[in-house]
This record gives C-alpha cells, structure tokens and sequence, in this order.
C-alpha cells in the first residue's frame, strides 16, 4: 500500500533530456519526448522521488496534490489457496512483509500477479511496492513472478532483472558439506522454511477456500 500526497512536476526550461529520469522511475510514470523534455503521466506517478533524487540537472519537483491517493490490492478478492501456493513455490510466507518502505505483504503482491500484473512496475503501480527506495524489495519481487511461472524480459531502467542466489539454491553437496557447517546453511534453511511455511491467523484461515492448487500455465484468479 502506498499513499500518495505528491506527483513530480518537470520544469521544462531545465531538463536535458537525459533519461535519468525514465531509467529510475519504478512505475513507468515518466518519459522524455521526441523533444527531449521529460513528461510526466500524473495518472500513473506515485511520488515517490526517484526522479526527483537523480536528476542531475535539478529539474524536477514533487508537488503537493489536493486529494491524497491510495494505491492498494484487496487480497481476500482472490482465492487464497493460490495465493498460499505461488509464495510457497517462492519460499515466502503470504503474511510475510516484502517491502518495508510501503509495508506490502506478499500475499498482495501475488494477488496481483493473479489479476494481470506481469511485471515489477505493474506490480508496483497496483499495489505500491517498490516505490520507496526501490532496491531491497525487487528481489522477493522476482522470486513471486518467477514461482507464478511469469518470465521477464530485460529490465525498461537501470535494474536488474536477475534473480540472485539465496542460501535456498546452494546444491545440498555444499550445503550439508561438514567443512562449511560453521556457516550455518542447513540451520538457515530449516528457519526460511519454517517462515514460509508459518500457519497465518484464524481469520485468514476463516477466509481459505478449496480451491485446487495453483497451476502455472493457468495464471490467473479464480
């Protein structure tokens, strides 16, 4: 969830047309023309300052807006028993916080990769992850597209779209190796899977259907 109180305002007598700005904004919400004048799509921007930090020529502001605005996705609008299933093909917990700027779960995030979303500035425009520094959440990110059987082309920006390797993904021969056991790695994954696997609040459990379990070819709510 994030909301919004700013849309950023370019002064256009200053831009240089440059492409900072269109390469850092995590919703797409900014781009430089033909003219190279960078323009924004107050529709779509969330305020969050990216462009605002980078731009080198000093040539954008964040305006205040009249009427606050709330980005957010009702999880409980999907069934939750492929919401449960895609996090746990990511190794998540659905309750699990995955962007602590904004506070988003991840079971929002697979909603709405469930209703549409495909990439990680649809994700972000729908429910506000990864528009406060927009670095520690793009991981997790990721691993949720990735474990709704979503593939991603190369990145708009300047970001990465590679998953990195976690404790998860070492080949057991290293992981129960007797000479590494001072790194603890079984011990860590013994407490990501218990995490994941963590059981949520009776009135989330109240909210669970029997829905059958999430197929990937079939990307979609039910």
């Amino acid at each position: 969830m994030r909301i919004i109180t700013t849309i950023a305002k370019v002064d256009e007598s200053k831009c240089k047309g440059c492409y900072t700005c269109q390469r850092v904004c995590p919703v797409l919400a900014i781009s430089v023309d033909e003219n190279l004048i960078a323009k924004v799509d107050e529709s779509i921007c969330v305020g969050c300052g990216n462009c605002y930090d980078r731009c080198p020529n000093y040539a954008i502001k964040l305006i205040p807006i009249k009427e606050p605005k709330t980005i957010r996705v009702d999880w409980t609008k999907v069934n939750y028993a492929q919401v449960r299933d895609v996090c746990r093909n990511a190794n998540l917990n659905p309750k699990e916080i995955i962007c602590y700027c904004t506070g988003t779960r991840a079971r929002e995030v697979v909603t709405s990769i469930l209703l549409g979303a495909s990439t990680p500035e649809e994700l972000s425009r729908r429910t506000g992850v990864r528009t406060g520094c927009t670095v520690e959440c793009i991981q997790p990110i990721l691993r949720l597209l990735s474990a709704a059987g979503v593939k991603l082309d190369k990145s708009p920006g300047y970001q990465w779209y590679g998953l990195t390797p976690t404790v998860l993904d070492l080949p057991d021969a290293v992981a129960h190796n007797p000479e590494y056991k001072k790194f603890y790695f079984e011990e860590d994954r013994k407490l990501l899977d218990r995490v994941a696997k963590a059981k949520g609040s009776k009135l989330e459990c109240l909210k669970r259907n029997n829905a059958p379990p999430f197929d990937k070819g079939t990307l979609k709510a039910s």
